[in-house]
């Protein structure tokens, strides 16, 4: 019985073949995955605010997101109407406003859909928002975590804002003092958004 061999360029070229699929395969399964295309700040789920269902915040990888905790009895609370009016004119730019209720400052009483019915009713909101969330301490929720540690500054009021460019990087935090309308937080954001990912 004759011993079968194999040429020794058809066995190197087979296995630089299996290579290339194998490394296609890889390349395909990081693709399908949302978490290989997701930074890492937006690597998170909150429950939306109006029907309490879980929303990734990985879908709004690659576009200017800005991240605000709210309260609907704040001497603050009328934000809500620049927010909204930001959100409208910058949406289709890839402006994002992110609004979190919270009660770590007293001021947010209400259930989830009382808070809903009270943005929507007296200021529109149709930007997105979470159920409430605690953005201080040791029970603030990771994203408020990872936002506290990159800017040095957690939330001290109601109504504080983090901009994170579309790279999913922060770009700087602002004190409830600085309103949707404020030049610098407008020009903060036109040049994000003219920033490449």
């Amino acid at each position: 019985m004759n011993n079968l061999r194999v040429n020794p360029w058809v066995s190197r070229l087979a296995w630089v073949i299996l290579a290339a699929v194998l490394g296609l395969l890889v390349q395909m399964a990081q693709a399908a995955s949302p978490t290989a295309t997701c930074p890492a700040l937006l690597n998170h789920t909150f429950d939306r605010l109006q029907d309490e269902k879980p929303q990734s915040l990985c879908q709004y990888a690659g576009k200017v997101v800005l991240v605000v905790n709210t309260a609907s009895f704040c001497g603050f609370t009328s934000q809500y109407k620049g927010l909204e009016t930001l959100s409208g004119q910058y949406k289709d730019k890839g402006l994002v406003v992110l609004g979190f209720p919270s009660n770590d400052f007293a001021q947010e009483k209400g259930s989830n859909k009382e808070i809903a019915d009270f943005c929507e009713s007296t200021f529109g909101v149709k930007f997105p928002m979470f159920t409430k969330t605690q953005v201080t301490g040791d029970g603030a929720a990771p994203l408020f975590k990872q936002l506290t540690a990159q800017t040095g500054q957690k939330p001290r009021w109601n109504f504080h804002k983090y901009l994170i460019g579309r790279d999913g990087k922060v770009i700087d935090q602002y004190s409830s003092m600085t309103g949707p309308e404020s030049k610098t937080l407008l020009s903060a954001i036109d040049k994000a958004l003219k920033a490449q990912p």
